[in-house]
């Protein structure tokens, strides 16, 4: 959690009540996510050790566009590694070899293959940084998990108080029903 300070100083619109629950099995964080949306609650988050199968349905997440990326990606490797390979084999310098003509398809293959492999990767690896804003960083900031032990064997769900809305006595129940092994309240700048 970031220093009172920072929240008191925060504006008014980002400063959210979080409830933080925690869980010791993926099916139980997911069984939850599934009953704390069907009741109303919002989830803003989930933090997994690992991807949980099912979860991003469960939230309601759109599907992801990082496979377009990375077929825009493949698509641009190809034609860049046929394109060169041409321009070398067929325009630049052609040679005749083993009576082959410069424009030999079968030949370009390999490389072109490997060059589409490449840039698809090299392009979804390049999105993701940009999307997560995984930049480099001159000024270090702590890192902001809810729970230490989520990078290790937690499951930790963090549902939002907006308005007057949100019932806690309601939500301390389900709390209790979905077996939630921790529930802590506090303020958060989202």
């Amino acid at each position: 959690m970031p220093p009172t300070d920072s929240v008191l100083a925060a504006p008014l619109g980002s400063r959210k009540r979080i409830h933080t629950m925690t869980f010791d099995a993926p099916e139980s964080a997911l069984a939850a996510v599934r009953r704390l949306r069907s009741e109303g609650f919002e989830i803003d988050d989930v933090h997994t050790p690992y991807a949980v199968h099912g979860m991003d349905e469960a939230l309601g997440l759109p599907d992801t566009r990082l496979g377009w990326v990375t077929l825009a990606g493949g698509f641009i490797g190809g034609a860049v590694a046929l394109s060169f390979q041409i321009w070398t084999h067929a325009i630049d310098w052609p040679l005749v070899i083993g009576g082959k003509s410069p424009l030999a398809l079968p030949a370009k293959i390999p490389v072109a293959f490997e060059l589409t492999v490449l840039f698809a990767a090299l392009s979804t690896v390049a999105s993701l940084l940009v999307r997560r804003r995984l930049y480099p960083s001159f000024s270090p900031e702590p890192a902001n998990q809810p729970s230490p032990a989520v990078t290790d064997d937690q499951f930790v769900l963090l549902v939002v108080e907006r308005d007057a809305g949100f019932r806690p006595h309601r939500f301390h129940e389900l709390a209790r029903e979905l077996g939630a092994a921790a529930v802590v309240e506090g303020w958060r700048v989202l």
